[in-house]
């Protein structure tokens, strides 16, 4: 039997951001639990520093540090703060039960597939680490901060922004290395097929907006899947496709709603069942 002209691998990723994606906004709920009003928080300490050219990601972080130097000693933005606002947190209804649901997806149609769940967040990752979903995910990656010694944030140590979420697409599908995690030559450099572990062909990615665009793009650029979310009522982010770059574009867009047979969960389903039948159809020409 002629050998398959595309490389063969028995897995699929699906790959999600974590903000307005699974869950709400994150930041917004740590300043909730800070008694902090967000919209005020938001106009007078974050936007004047967007406004003098700060990433996004960094006045944030710059901002809580602050917040958290002004606070009493038992009120301060801690290691253990955060971790108890991510279980606190409830994700999205439906969302506890859809791992489950598009894992027998998958394996309805290739029985020994494997279905890994990762998330790519520019959120900041410790909340989003001790949320009641977070054993579903293979991988996890975001903003991070450093602690001192007390538990207290000193500053952001990592942060992850739009374009350097593409980085972490590579990493997966060429295969992760925790010690190459860092390693932006190993995450671009070149991989023969038949070598990637998961090839892009055969991961979705899932998430809110324009942060994720350049995920997106990768995707479109490699035959993977995208399908991006909007709230309720603001569908209207979507809606003027003309000015979105063709590469950035998705296969479908819908509200995050994960419950029985939303639009949502059709998409993703449709979406596992498209990867499996590639995977089937290629397992064909191999003779397995």
């Amino acid at each position: 039997m002629t050998n398959a002209t595309k490389p063969f691998s028995n897995r699929l990723a699906i790959v999600f951001d974590f903000d307005e994606t699974l869950a709400s906004d994150t930041f917004a709920l740590l300043l909730e639990d800070l008694g902090l009003d967000v919209d005020t928080f938001k106009q007078q300490r974050v936007q004047p520093l967007l406004d003098d050219g700060w990433d996004k990601y960094i006045a944030r972080a710059y901002c809580l540090v602050e917040e958290s130097k002004q606070r009493a000693d038992n009120d301060k933005i801690t290691q253990a703060r955060l971790a108890r606002v991510g279980r606190e947190l409830k994700p999205f209804e439906g969302v506890p039960e859809m791992f489950d649901r598009l894992r027998q997806c998958a394996q309805d149609l290739v029985e020994d597939v494997e279905v890994e769940f990762y998330l790519i967040s520019g959120g900041f990752i410790e909340m989003a680490l001790n949320t009641s979903i977070a054993s579903n995910f293979k991988a996890m990656w975001g903003c991070r901060f450093h602690y001192g010694e007390d538990g207290e944030i000193k500053f952001i140590k990592q942060q992850m922004t739009n374009t350097e979420k593409t980085s972490y697409l590579y990493y997966l599908s060429k295969g992760m290395d925790i010690e190459k995690e860092k390693d932006l030559m190993f995450a671009y450099s070149s991989v023969p097929d038949n070598e990637l572990r998961i090839p892009l062909t055969q991961v979705i990615y899932v998430g809110d907006g324009a942060s994720d665009a350049p995920c997106f793009a990768v995707l479109n650029q490699n035959n993977g899947i995208g399908i991006g979310l909007y709230k309720a009522g603001h569908s209207q982010q979507w809606s003027q496709q003309d000015k979105i770059d063709v590469n950035q574009r998705v296969a479908n867009i819908a509200p995050p709603d994960y419950k029985g047979n939303s639009e949502l969960m059709q998409s993703l389903t449709l979406a596992v069942e498209r990867i499996c039948k590639q995977i089937a159809l290629r397992r064909l020409s191999i003779g397995e």
